[in-house]
Order: structure tokens, then sequence, then C-alpha cells
């Protein structure tokens, strides 16, 4: 979206939510910054700034909303689909990739010069890197001080502040208060029982068709792993810092997240990794007016709108379930993951366990792990030594798992969501036993590409028939280019109509 005054200056005065996210409107006569749809009332146009980013309007001296909470805002829809390197930097600052590695290791993930870099992004955000990585803190730093009993000293290292310092310095220059004042505003609200237990609000733009999501996510669900219970998604993470569960609740205009997390630290890319996964920050009416537009998806929109994505938390993952998902059934391919899950356990039985894979929380049983937890999948190392009979496939299927997780050891190949769409479609390609439609789903659930088609899918093709498309690979693929730049949704609404 571009920083058209007028078109923006027109979502504030009608509080249109869509856009939140999209930029945010500094006042000048208040000092503060606010979403597109704060409720307070609509300042007059000399007194209007709008920026691309929170950090943009940090820098320019404004203090956040306390009404609306702009910081709370969903992600712009742009960065979580773009491909180009502003995209990827985007998600891998909010992936946590400057608190752990600085501004020069996320340059080398990208393949650019850190000058070059904040050219970037400052042209395009308004901000550098560690100006958006300093707003993210400002965000976790908040959400800490108000879901939390910690104390601040615990609450600045694990927001990945350098010092307390720095941290009161940051707080009160965003919120125009200082830390403790925060804490007071919460009232009687209580921080949940249980060490490193969090809950949080996750902002979408409405509409958002959750019993899809869960629908999806359910079939799929790999015991040990996630299950769907009582319409809350349920799963064990892998985090840079340790081991992670999530609950995840679809609720009216947010999604109610409660994080159990070994090392706060992980809070920033947990929350990230669940706004991935259920596509929270798309753009749904968008999309589905471009797919409303075919008379044959029409009905199917308007009884259904707000179809996202699932996307992924791990594309190494997504990967090996692809992998296995050839040409076989959801069922068939969930039965195969279930019993190479066995074997990883019975792996890590035998050799003690993997150390960083603990999650807190009591009771705890004889392997340190809370009775009934969640596990975060098996890392490609942990694949690797797994023995043949654990994988229970054919041995072709078994070496192609083995040499994406041997190329992904190695680090030939980066199934980060901010990694090089393209580059790594290249190298997964070059893989024996990878072809077009395991790079393509991966493309649109691990990688977040809103515009893949997956004409050769058994599936997309029996529900082109039930809404009277044409249902071969190619005269499919022809009738698509009008549901672009949107075919990944379009994908996930023939899947429902099979």
């Amino acid at each position: 979206m571009e920083m058209d005054f007028e078109r923006c200056y027109r979502a504030v005065d009608s509080r249109d939510q869509r856009f939140d996210g999209w930029f945010y409107t500094g006042v000048t006569s208040t000092g503060i910054y606010c979403r597109p749809s704060c409720p307070a009332t609509t300042p007059k146009r000399r007194n209007v700034r709008f920026f691309p980013s929170a950090a943009a309007a940090q820098g320019a001296g404004l203090r956040a909303c306390r009404r609306c909470r702009p910081d709370a805002a969903p992600g712009s829809p742009q960065w979580d689909v773009r491909a180009d390197v502003v995209g990827r930097a985007m998600r891998l600052i909010a992936d946590g990739v400057v608190d752990r590695d600085g501004v020069p290791g996320l340059a080398a993930r990208l393949g650019y010069t850190e000058r070059h870099l904040h050219r970037m992004l400052r042209a395009e955000m308004g901000a550098g890197p560690l100006a958006l990585a300093r707003a993210q803190r400002a965000q976790t730093a908040r959400i800490l001080i108000e879901t939390t009993g910690l104390g601040m000293a615990e609450i600045a290292f694990a927001a990945g502040f350098g010092s307390v310092r720095q941290f009161n310095d940051t707080v009160r220059e965003v919120y125009a208060t200082a830390p403790s004042k925060l804490r007071a505003a919460r009232g009687r609200h209580q921080a949940p029982a249980g060490a490193g237990t969090i809950t949080l609000r996750l902002a979408y733009r409405p509409p958002l068709h959750a019993r899809a999501l869960l629908d999806f996510l359910s079939v799929r669900a790999l015991p040990g792993v996630e299950e769907v219970r009582d319409g809350t998604y349920h799963r064990g993470l892998r985090l840079p810092h340790g081991a992670g569960q999530v609950a995840l609740t679809p609720a009216d205009g947010h999604v109610a997240a409660t994080l159990r997390l070994a090392d706060l630290r992980d809070l920033a890319p947990a929350v990230a990794r669940c706004r991935r996964l259920l596509d929270l920050d798309a753009d749904p009416v968008a999309i589905d007016a471009t797919l409303a537009a075919d008379p044959a998806l029409a009905p199917a929109v308007a009884a259904e709108p707000g179809i996202r994505v699932p996307r992924a938390v791990d594309g190494f993952e997504l990967a090996v379930r692809a992998i296995i998902g050839q040409q076989v059934s959801v069922t068939s391919a969930r039965t195969t993951l279930t019993r190479l899950l066995a074997a990883r356990d019975r792996t890590d039985h035998e050799v003690g366990g993997p150390d960083g894979d603990r999650t807190p929380g009591p009771p705890h049983d004889q392997r340190g792990e809370p009775p009934g937890s969640l596990r975060g999948f098996p890392t490609a190392e942990e694949l690797l030594g797994v023995p043949d009979a654990g994988f229970g496939m054919p041995a072709g299927r078994r070496e192609t798992v083995r040499t994406l997780a041997r190329a992904v050891t190695d680090g030939e190949l980066d199934l980060a969501s901010g990694g090089d769409r393209e580059e790594t479609a290249r190298r997964l390609l070059a893989l024996p036993g990878i072809g077009p439609w395991t790079a393509g789903y991966l493309a649109m659930r691990a990688f977040g590409d809103p515009d893949v088609l997956l004409p050769t899918d058994l599936a997309v093709r029996r529900g082109a028939t039930a809404l009277g498309l044409p249902d071969t690979s190619k005269t499919l693929d022809a009738y698509a280019e009008r549901w672009r730049p949107w075919r990944s949704y379009a994908t996930i609404r023939l899947w429902r109509a099979a």
C-alpha cells in the first residue's frame, strides 16, 4: 500500500479495521501514534502524519496510544507474503534474529551488507533493523509486564534488552510511562499461574473462518506433537532457546494464546510462528473479493468468508510431512508420521533424549516433562538418527527424507520463513524424490507464497469437479490465472470442496 495521504485519512476517518497494520497514524498535536481503527476522535488533517511502521512513528518521537494499542495490531499483509529482501527481513526480525545474532547476523542471512540492508529498510519501513527490533522488544516487554509476575530485570533480559536501563528508557519513550506504572494499570487482572506461562491476544483482520483452520489442522494432527480439543489447537514448539507449548483458541476479533515457555526470550519468536501458522496477517477482504469475482467460487466465498492458508511453525517439519504425503492419503501420511515419531521417541529413550526439549509446568514425570505434554517435531539431526525400520516407508522415500535432513543439517537448505523462496525451490527440486508438487506445497505453507496452485493434486482436481471447474491439470492451471495473486487461497477452497 502506498502512503497516499487521502486514502490513509479516509481509512482513519472511517475507523476501518482492515487497514490496521498497513500503516500507523501519527498525531502531532498529542504526540501519539495509533492504528487506523482507533476509536478516538479523528484528528485534524494538519495534525496527522502517516508511517509505514510503529518503529518509524517511534523514531519521530511519538508514543503508542494506550487506547488502541497500535503495537498489538496485526502485521502488514505485505511483509507477510512478499518474497523480496524487505519482506524476508521483516519476517526474520519478527522471529528474533536481530536479538539473537544482531544486525550482522540478519544481513548475513539475507546476503547483503549491513549498510545496504539498512538503506532498503529505511526506504520502505521508515526505520532501520535496530529500530524495528527495538519496537518489537518494547511490545514483548509490555506483554511480560502485564501478563506475568516477573521482576523488571528479568523482563528486561527476556524481552531482548541489553540492560535494565535500556529497558526502562525504551518503555518510557514508547509508552510515556514507567514499567511499574504499566503493571499497576493492569489492575485486578492477575498473571496466569505457572512459571513461563503467558496469555495474550493475537489480533487479526476479520473475517476469520476458524472452523476451516481447525478442521485442516485436526485431520493432520500428530500424536505427541499437536491436537485439537474443544475448539482449541494445542502443539509443542521448538524455539531458539528451548521448548514450548501453545494453546490457540479462536475468538471474536482475536485468537487467545496461552504459551508455556522454557525460556521467556522465546516469546517474540513463538508469537511470530503462531501468527504465521494461522495466517493471521492476511487481508481476507481483498482475497475474497478477487476469488468471489469468479462465479464458480462466489457461492463458496459467500458461505465461508475468511478462509486462511494453514501454514507452519517449522519449515523442516512441513518438508518431511510433504515428502511422506506424496501420492498418499492424509490418513495414510499421518499413520506413517506417527510411526516415525514413535521411532524417534524410542531412539531418544535409548540415548537419553535431547537436552533442549523440555517444557515447564508441574507436575512432571520421570523424563522431566509434564504428563501428556506435547513436544516439537523431530529435528533434522534426530531424524538422521532413526534406524531404517523406524521410517515405515519405501526405501526411496526414506532416502529422500534423509537427504533433506542432511541438506538442512549441513546448512545447504534454509527452510525458515525468511529464506529465499526461489533459491530454496531450486535446491529442493535438485534433491532426488522432490518434484513440483512438493516444492509448491512448501512454497504455499512453509514460505507463505499466496499464489500457488497445485493442479496435479488429486484433491484439488476433485474439488474443481465439485465446483464445476475444469479438472485436468492443464485446463485448471490455465483457468486459475483469474485467481492471481491469491491462488493458494483458492487451493484451500478446492480442498474443502473435495
